[in-house]
């Protein structure tokens, strides 16, 4: 077991399962993890060949689930991504840990990449369920909103939005100005990186940083505590520390604390 703690962040080199029973009750306020698919395949830098069926996958992911809602504070969010094999398996399991009724979303993430099936529609997305712990969460809407504005706003309001960069609406006899950007919808269109990309790292399926800033933004505050349970290549690790968050990152892979002690510092 090797780790580095200090003021900023907090990695390990552990089973996750060990390293969440050291964490005190609510002390998270955001989990995040890009967790094993259950791909049955043995990738470079980690094995994703634990399990032969999506039930005992749920089985390996029941007690880590019981964690995650253990450390998660009152109004902290979770968001476990995985693609279709396990994804209804998944959400069925942490409605019943976390209560169906704290299901916010099944946000697909949409990407290109390499290859295209010729018999079948092509699998270019991931699920990403996202839950909360209590019917008080943090979501910051003002910075997730989408980059562009609707035709009809555009048309109403574009002396507004020209001159003051919003829009009113009344209220009560009073004026509020908006943002006149669109919500955010539950898909994110962020392609995969590149082996060429700036931001690769040699760490099979590394994500994005633009994914891990569009959860971070929405769903944490300056201050806060973000763990990334599955860190991999430590992407949220990085996104966090820019955003003013203090990460805590575990994966069993020695590579994985190897390249969370060069990036993080």
């Amino acid at each position: 077991m090797e780790e580095i703690k200090n003021d900023k962040y907090w990695i390990r080199q552990q089973d996750n399962l060990e390293f969440m029973k050291e964490l005190e009750d609510k002390s998270i306020d955001l989990i995040y993890g890009d967790i094993l698919y259950g791909t049955k395949k043995k990738f470079k830098d980690y094995d994703d060949n634990l399990w032969k069926t999506p039930q005992k996958g749920t089985e390996w992911y029941k007690p880590r689930l019981i964690e995650m809602k253990r450390i998660l504070s009152d109004t902290g969010s979770i968001y476990l991504q995985c693609d279709q094999r396990l994804v209804h398996y998944l959400k069925v399991l942490m409605d019943e840990i976390f209560g169906i009724k704290n299901f916010r979303n099944d946000i697909s993430w949409c990407y290109r990449s390499q290859g295209f099936n010729k018999k079948k529609w092509s699998e270019k997305h991931d699920h990403i369920l996202f839950y909360t712990k209590s019917n008080d969460w943090v979501f910051n809407l003002e910075d997730v909103r989408e980059t562009e504005i609707g035709e009809s706003t555009i048309k109403r309001w574009s002396k507004e939005i020209k001159e003051f960069g919003k829009i009113p609406s009344k209220k009560n006899g009073k004026i509020y100005w908006n943002s006149p950007y669109s919500p955010p919808r539950d898909w994110f269109n962020i392609n995969t990186l590149p082996q060429a990309h700036s931001e690769r790292l040699d760490y099979d399926t590394q994500k994005p940083k633009a994914l891990l800033e569009r959860i971070i933004k929405a769903s944490s505050n300056e201050g806060d505590t973000v763990l990334d349970c599955f860190a991999g290549s430590h992407t949220t690790g990085e996104v966090a520390i820019e955003l003013g968050r203090y990460y805590i990152g575990v994966d069993i892979g020695s590579k994985s604390f190897e390249i969370g002690k060069e990036r993080l510092k």
